[in-house]
């Protein structure tokens, strides 16, 4: 599986503002960016991003997903460490 493929996924079964999907084989790194995030909790936000990969992770086709769900505020908060 590839990570336009993972991309694909969300992308058609969500309405997400920003996504950045990497990895491949099985390996995959999530980070979605909304406002529908702001005050859930973080195992709301992974049930979220899980939900339409469910029979793919049943099927080991992914094995190991890394999921960051951040509102819009918090992407920028991020980038913003990152390049410190």
């Amino acid at each position: 599986m590839e990570s336009s493929d993972v991309k694909s996924l969300l992308e058609s079964a969500l309405e997400i503002q920003e996504l950045h999907v990497k990895g491949e084989g099985s390996h995959f790194e999530v980070i979605a960016i909304d406002p529908c995030f702001d005050g859930m909790s973080r195992v709301k936000k992974q049930q979220f991003i899980y939900a339409p990969l469910m029979d793919y992770i049943q099927r080991n086709d992914i094995h190991a997903l890394s999921i960051k769900a951040l509102t819009p505020e918090e992407w920028a908060r991020d980038k913003k460490l990152m390049s410190l």
